[in-house]
């Protein structure tokens, strides 16, 4: 299964009546051909990952923190985090974990948590290119984009393709082109 690097690219926070979301973008992607991918996640689970990108520490570690310092303390490291698969409206994930020994495990968890997770531990972000492609959502700037460039070109070929006849228009005083407004005198 093949894998795009992502990166935290938006949260929000919602309230009860608006949902939260985190966006991931494609990590690197060019301005032109952006790559995202919005995850419907809970109020406190966005809360969790904006602390994590925003480095704040609170006075007593929530549970991402505790697991990352887990983790550490019996000489892992997470070593990266992946969504793996989505069903309807459903994203499956794992963490992927290095122990002391070099062995490698993974763990089953919900993205909003993979996700607070890689971003407390600098851990990269992965999403199978299946998901991408069910579940990416179209890049609306860029569809804009190339509907704007698709009129420009339409308009130059019109205006390449006129000729100076196209402006002889006959007018009410004997057939005088109006394009010439100038008169003899």
């Amino acid at each position: 299964m093949a894998m795009v690097r992502m990166e935290v690219g938006t949260v929000v926070v919602g309230t009860a009546s608006v949902s939260s979301l985190v966006v991931l973008d494609r990590q690197g992607a060019a301005e032109d051909d952006p790559v995202h991918l919005p995850i419907k996640i809970g109020m406190y689970e966005a809360s969790a990952i904006g602390m994590g990108v925003n480095e704040r520490k609170g006075s007593r570690p929530l549970t991402h923190d505790l697991i990352a310092h887990v983790v550490s303390a019996l000489g892992g490291k997470v070593a990266s985090v992946a969504i793996t698969d989505v069903k309807e409206t459903t994203f499956y994930a794992q963490v992927n974990i290095i122990d002391r020994d070099g062995g490698h495990v993974s763990v089953d968890a919900r993205p909003s948590d993979a996700i607070a997770l890689a971003v407390r531990t600098g851990a990269p972000i992965y999403v199978s290119e299946d998901v991408l492609e069910t579940a990416g959502a179209p890049d609306l700037d860029g569809a804009a984009r190339d509907e704007q460039r698709l009129e420009l070109e339409r308009f130059h070929e019109f205006v390449n393709g006129l000729s100076p006849e196209d402006f002889n228009v006959s007018g009410r005083d004997g057939g005088e082109s109006r394009g010439d407004s100038r008169q003899a005198r």
